[in-house]
């Protein structure tokens, strides 16, 4: 296998977030909502996961104050199982934690076994649920919290 390369996303690359989406999720987001996170949404932050020449992976979030609220992490099918998801958390984790976000919050679908065993494993824990927040499922509502006093 060729090295792992995980990078900020660019605008060139929403097409292919895209595709990933489509292939993983069962309400994908739009070409549309991917050119706006990667253009013009101010506090989006993306990062993606090359292997080779093929972008395979990509993993985002929200970045709010000190919080930020991960808003997807996808894997192409073809890729999973190699830690891709894992290193696109890590780096996005580390360098957001260094540049002030001391929270992270999310929401995943409570049937998404390996998803919640990812989050877990970086300090999440569940919450919450938001009920019906997929067409077809509750959402388990997952926090990592730093303890941090964020008082001025």
């Amino acid at each position: 296998m060729d090295q792992l390369l995980i990078r900020q996303a660019e605008p060139e690359d929403a097409a292919v977030m895209a595709e990933i989406d489509r292939l993983c999720f069962k309400d994908p987001w739009s070409l549309d909502a991917f050119e706006a996170e990667t253009t013009t949404n101010q506090v989006a932050f993306y990062v993606v996961a090359d292997i080779g020449r093929r972008t395979v992976g990509y993993a985002g979030l929200w970045w709010l104050d000190f919080e930020g609220h991960i808003t997807n992490v996808a894997v192409h099918p073809d890729f999973r199982g190699l830690g891709v998801a894992k290193a696109m958390l890590k780096a996005m984790l580390d360098f957001t934690g260094e540049e002030g976000i001391t929270d992270y919050t999310l929401e995943v679908r409570e049937s998404n076994e390996a998803a919640l065993c990812l989050y877990e494993s970086f300090g999440f824990s569940q919450e919450g649920r938001r009920p019906g927040y997929y067409k077809d499922e509750d959402a388990i509502i997952m926090w990592r919290r730093s303890g941090k006093d964020r008082s001025r």
